[in-house]
């Protein structure tokens, strides 16, 4: 006879929140990644060099990104946070690969074509997502996973067709990568459009005023199981506060 309700959990069980963050260039992702707890970035693009945090060398194949991430699962350390910049660049090395195993020159050619590149792309973002998820439930690592944004359109049933931010990602992939994360944030400078002269120009000082949004519409990709508020500062103290309470 079966047991099946004594395996019920009730109540809440907090783990490591999974975040991935896109964000028009320049805004300052992977800054506001070195201030989460104790970071260690697995690179796949050179961008960090003026910033001080933990870093492996950037990773020129996905086998390197494997073994980055297996060491962090592995060997004795105490990074608390795991960054993945950028998955967009990591998108490269996953095609690369798929294109040196079946001996041909681009990601729609993969064994023949008709799409099947896209989908074993799709197991190897699998792969990834599982190493971090071991990252989050064996070593209690939070997890930021960056990636540059594009636009998009979007076909709506029920509105006109519109134009969004969304991961600089191939649709396949940003799906899984969306179902997976606990929260994505878009990252953005705050603009205001001059009365006057109808250009956009950026508020505040330092060139603009960096904010995140945290609730998707329709400019840009954004969710959260953490009852973040719509906008925030892109700062990583207001994440925290939410995160932990403070």
């Amino acid at each position: 006879m079966s047991n099946l309700l004594s395996t019920v959990q009730h109540g809440l069980n907090p783990t490591p929140p999974r975040i991935v963050l896109h964000g028009t260039p320049g805004v300052g992702k992977s800054t506001f990644a070195a201030h989460a707890p104790n970071p260690i970035f697995v690179q796949t693009e050179d961008g960090l060099g003026q910033i001080d945090t933990s870093k492996f060398p950037v990773a020129t194949t996905l086998q390197q990104v494997y073994d980055q991430l297996d060491a962090l699962a592995t060997e004795k350390h105490d990074f608390e946070t795991v960054v993945i910049d950028s998955l967009d660049r990591l998108e490269s090395l996953i095609w690369a690969k798929l294109c040196a195993d079946f001996h041909v020159k681009a990601i729609e050619k993969v064994d023949g074509g008709y799409g099947k590149g896209y989908v074993y792309a799709l197991n190897e973002w699998q792969r990834v997502l599982e190493k971090v998820d071991a990252l989050r439930n064996r070593r209690g690592m939070m997890a930021i996973l960056i990636s540059h944004t594009k636009t998009a359109t979007v076909v709506d049933p029920e509105l006109a067709s519109y134009d969004t931010w969304t991961l600089a990602l191939d649709k396949r992939a940003m799906n899984l990568i969306h179902g997976w994360a606990d929260a994505i944030l878009f990252a953005s400078f705050r603009i205001r459009v001059d009365t006057d002269t109808n250009k956009a120009r950026p508020t505040g000082a330092d060139g603009g005023e960096r904010t995140l949004r945290a609730v998707g519409g329709p400019a840009c990709l954004a969710k959260n199981r953490f009852g973040f508020p719509a906008t925030m500062p892109l700062d990583w103290s207001a994440v925290e506060k939410v995160l932990f309470k403070e």
